[in-house]
């Protein structure tokens, strides 16, 4: 039998448990057919990848991003605010964004994600001046041919209700509920392989009425979705559902009915060490965010404790305005250094650190049957690293450690659903510069730099 692409000479992490050295892997029919050592036999192939001696791993899955925001990068007035700060400056130039911005964000997003050898995300979208917009990015997955868990976002509360968003990006409760059941029915794809998914995920809990916590869980339970939103994220939210809801992040959380499997949380960096041993006896995971954490410097997740306790922790971007990038490489990186950091020497490895990058991710997903590893049956979703011959001069006793210890490291070859997505570090989109063209024009736009 001729399979449809053979990865050869590379260094294959397969999965937390399973690594081979001077390996192959087989791809046929979008799925990772098989995988061996130079002693076996070696398929015959239509396409052939040599990965001279470099490490292949599952691509990286990005638990938590807000894509959009790619067009208010590094935008100076609100470089050194606080969480709220930084939100209350930018949310009234969010509020001009449209579909076309929103479609060349998403795919600006997506390429970088590529290059950085994230092969899976989801993306919060929970501003929504205008309708529709989710739709856009679906388009932008499709034309790029990227694996994508869309979240309806939501917020109800602006500044006139108490909440901090102007009118402008909310939505009334009855046209969130509406487009959510639209959504699902137009884009959510829940068979083996799909290539695009819809998640409930109203944004935080000091922007969203209860009902639409409630209404979002029961959604969930009628459709088979998975849930998300931001939760225990700031000192700031602590005093607002004190004083609004006599309760915890966590337990009005819990009280709304979102303590379930279906969960998965971002950031979660101030709970109580029983709130985190309940949510994950529950079956929530969380997503950590290190470099936007620290650039807000907000703190962060203890990830490693988490994973103790039971949780299963993936990682996240965040939006591009506050990490100002997206690569899942970089931030597999800083989980690794901050649990080190936090814990000492002996806390946490690279392995650690790209299990969450991988199996954590899928875990939040509700995915982890066919992403996140590269065992036979796995969506063909995989990276050939590469790192310049100075930089890895003298790593010779283990490419995984070498990964993320020895810097930088960039996607050479990023494959999704069995194709080639990038080449030798370079996206094989035939449109990319004018995309890139038309979003510095959205960029300019909506940072109101032409007036």
């Amino acid at each position: 039998m001729t399979v449809d692409l053979l990865i050869r000479d590379a260094y294959l992490y397969i999965d937390r448990d399973w690594e081979v050295a001077n390996g192959w892997l087989s791809v046929k029919d979008g799925r990772v057919h098989a995988v061996g050592d130079g002693a076996e036999d070696v398929p015959a192939a239509k396409s052939v990848i040599s990965a001279h001696g470099r490490l292949v791993t599952p691509g990286l899955v990005n638990a938590h991003h807000h894509m959009y925001q790619n067009l208010t990068r590094a935008y100076a007035p609100v470089t050194n605010g606080t969480l709220f700060e930084w939100l209350k400056g930018l949310y009234p130039l969010w509020a001009d964004l449209d579909a076309e911005s929103v479609y060349l964000s998403t795919s600006v997003a997506m390429v970088e994600l590529l290059m950085g050898g994230c092969t899976t995300s989801m993306d919060h979208m929970y501003v929504h001046p205008r309708p529709f917009l989710i739709d856009a990015q679906f388009r932008a997955a499709r034309d790029i041919g990227f694996r994508f868990h869309a979240t309806r976002g939501s917020m109800t509360r602006s500044v006139e209700d108490g909440g901090l968003p102007p009118a402008s990006v909310v939505q009334d409760e009855d046209t969130i509920l509406a487009d959510s059941e639209r959504l699902v029915a137009a884009f959510h794809d829940p068979t083996p392989g799909a290539m695009g998914r819809v998640a409930l995920a109203p944004c935080s809990l000091f922007s969203v009425s209860e009902r639409i916590m409630v209404e979002s869980a029961r959604l969930a339970d009628k459709h088979d979705l998975r849930l998300h939103t931001h939760l225990a994220e700031d000192p700031d939210e602590d005093s607002y559902c004190a004083e609004i809801y006599g309760c915890t992040p966590t337990e009005y959380f819990e009280r709304v009915g979102w303590a379930s499997p279906r969960s998965w949380v971002a950031h979660y960096i101030y709970p109580t060490d029983d709130e985190v041993d309940r949510l994950a006896h529950a079956g929530v995971c969380t997503a950590q965010c290190p470099c936007s954490n620290m650039m807000i410097g907000g703190g962060t997740a203890d990830a490693m404790d988490m994973r103790r306790r039971g949780m299963r922790v993936g990682l996240g971007c965040d939006g591009s305005a506050s990490t100002d990038h997206a690569s899942m490489w970089l931030e597999t990186r800083m989980a690794m250094l901050l649990g080190r950091f936090r814990h000492g020497p002996h806390a946490m490895s690279a392995r650690d650190a790209l299990d969450m990058a991988t199996r954590g991710g899928a875990a939040c997903l509700g995915w982890e049957d066919e992403i996140g590893h590269l065992r036979p049956g796995a969506c063909a979703d995989l990276v050939v690293w590469s790192m310049s011959e100075v930089a890895a001069a003298g790593a010779l006793s283990d490419p995984v450690e070498a990964w993320l210890r020895c810097a930088p490291a960039v996607a050479g070859t990023t494959i999704v659903n069995g194709k080639v997505l990038v080449s030798d570090g370079v996206p094989l989109l035939a449109n990319l510069g004018d995309i890139l063209r038309d979003h510095a024009r959205e960029a300019r736009r909506i940072q109101r730099l032409d007036g």
